[in-house]
C-alpha cells in the first residue's frame, strides 16, 4: 500500500470515527509513530486522534502505556500478552474510545527461530471492553515489514470495529 492509499485509508477512518463521535489512540513499536503519522496527515484529525505513543523499549511500554513487566518477561515485547496491554493502556491514557497497538520483529536483525523477522502483533481495544489481538507474518526488508504493519492495522480497524 502506497502513501496515497494509506492517505485515503486513514481519511476514511477519520470520517467514521466522526459519524460515531469516537476517538482513536495508538500504541506503536516496531512500526515508531507511523500509525500517528498517517492519521495526522489528514488536515482535522484532531477531532478523532488525540494522541500517540511510540513505545519502542520494554520500559517505554511500561511507563506509557502500563504493560506489566511479568509479561514481558514471560512473553517478550512481540506477543499476543504484551500488544493486549498495549491497546488497552493506551485506550485509557488517552480516554479514548478505539485503540491499536503494534509490536514485531521489522528486521534484519531480532528475529529468532520462534520469532522470525516480519513476525507482528497487533492488538485493538474497542468501547465495552473488547480487546482482540492479531498476528501476522510479512516479508521484505525492514520498510516493507512496517508499511505492511501500519496498512494491516488500518484496514483491521476499519473492516472490524468501523464497518458498521
Amino acid at each position: 500500500m502506497n502513501d496515497q492509499e494509506l492517505q485515503r485509508l486513514s481519511a476514511a477512518i477519520g470520517e467514521r470515527l466522526k459519524e460515531k463521535g469516537a476517538t482513536v489512540s495508538c500504541a506503536e513499536s516496531c512500526t515508531g509513530g507511523w500509525i500517528a503519522k498517517v492519521f495526522t496527515d489528514i488536515s482535522g484529525s484532531s477531532a478523532w486522534f488525540e494522541r500517540g505513543f511510540v513505545t519502542y523499549s520494554n520500559s517505554a511500554k511500561q511507563e506509557l502505556v502500563g504493560v506489566s513487566a511479568a509479561s514481558l518477561a514471560q512473553y517478550g515485547a512481540v506477543s499476543e500478552a504484551v500488544v493486549r496491554e498495549m491497546a488497552q493502556g493506551a485506550q485509557q491514557a488517552a480516554q479514548a474510545d478505539y485503540a491499536v497497538s503494534v509490536s514485531g520483529i521489522a528486521g534484519p536483525d531480532g528475529g529468532s527461530a520462534e520469532k522470525p523477522v516480519g513476525t507482528v502483533w497487533f492488538g485493538f481495544a474497542a468501547p465495552e471492553g473488547v480487546v482482540i489481538a492479531k498476528h501476522q507474518q510479512f516479508q521484505g526488508d525492514r520498510e516493507a515489514v512496517r508499511r505492511q504493519s501500519v496498512a494491516f492495522a488500518l484496514q483491521t480497524l476499519q473492516r472490524d470495529f468501523l464497518a458498521n
